[in-house]
């Protein structure tokens, strides 16, 4: 049986992150034949949030999963989305039980099977309020169906130390622990002992020419001085990043992770 490639994007950052993706994408299709691709969609809105339109567009660039964290509900109109059980689209398992939406989603594999994904929030060093990570994964993996599931995990922590001990309290029991947030890439792509694929965290897709997609000038300005300043989206340095996955169906657990970059093309459109 032939193993089940899959694709996570990291971060979606406003419309320098749009821009790259959108013209990204096809090559890492070329690259990657991936049987699924899942993005974090959170930062889709100039840097804070998505809306029913953007979510839109993800799906029509061929993003078969979105996934949403601390700013899950910076734009309200996404309600709907999340509540439907047919969209993929969820906000993270461990907040409130009376937050809206969906905890968990699946996606219908060619050919047969199913993918799930469940994202997590951390409480180190995080201002939004989330309930035990640890705890409530373990809840949401005893409702997915079947002996040997297929299931994608993102973390959506500050701390490194807070996503590998959660990607170890996992590790055999789900195909693979992506992290996210932090919007820098880290080196550490692998297969844990138990067999399941980790990253600290993946990157963002968005302008590497900035303090992690703000203008650098205004970040400056607050930090040196205690000033407010707006965070206003960079331009600059555009790149889609994300990671590769190869898991073996019979099992649910990962073969390989490898990290991936694609740089920006700045002679073609949209950036010429």
């Amino acid at each position: 049986m032939q193993p089940l490639t899959i694709a996570f994007l990291g971060d979606v950052n406003g419309a320098p992150g749009r821009k790259v993706l959108g013209q990204q994408i096809s090559n890492l299709r070329d690259d990657h034949q991936p049987d699924v691709i899942i993005a974090n969609g959170e930062n889709i809105r100039s840097g804070s949030g998505i809306t029913p339109d953007l979510y839109k567009w993800l799906r029509t660039n061929g993003i078969d999963g979105v996934t949403l964290g601390d700013h899950v509900y910076r734009d309200q109109k996404i309600l709907p989305q999340l509540q439907d059980p047919a969209e993929p689209i969820l906000r993270p398992a461990n907040l409130s039980p009376s937050a809206a939406g969906k905890r968990l989603f699946k996606v219908e594999l060619p050919g047969g099977g199913e993918f799930w994904v469940i994202t997590l929030l951390g409480r180190i060093f995080f201002p939004l309020p989330a309930n035990d990570p640890f705890q409530v994964v373990d809840e949401m993996l005893a409702q997915i169906p079947g002996p040997k599931p297929l299931v994608l995990v993102e973390v959506h922590m500050e701390a490194t130390s807070e996503k590998v001990a959660l990607a170890h309290h996992v590790d055999g029991r789900v195909s693979a622990v992506v992290g996210t947030h932090t919007h820098v890439p880290t080196a550490d792509a692998r297969v844990l002992p138990g067999g399941t694929a980790f990253i600290t965290d993946v990157g963002m897709c968005g302008p590497y020419d900035s303090v992690i997609g703000r203008r650098k000038q205004a970040v400056l300005q607050h930090m040196r001085t205690a000033m407010h300043a707006p965070f206003d989206m960079a331009s600059g340095g555009e790149a889609m990043c994300g990671c590769v996955i190869k898991i073996r169906r019979e099992t649910g657990l990962a073969i390989s992770i490898e990290r991936v970059q694609y740089d920006a093309d700045f002679s073609r459109a949209p950036f010429r």
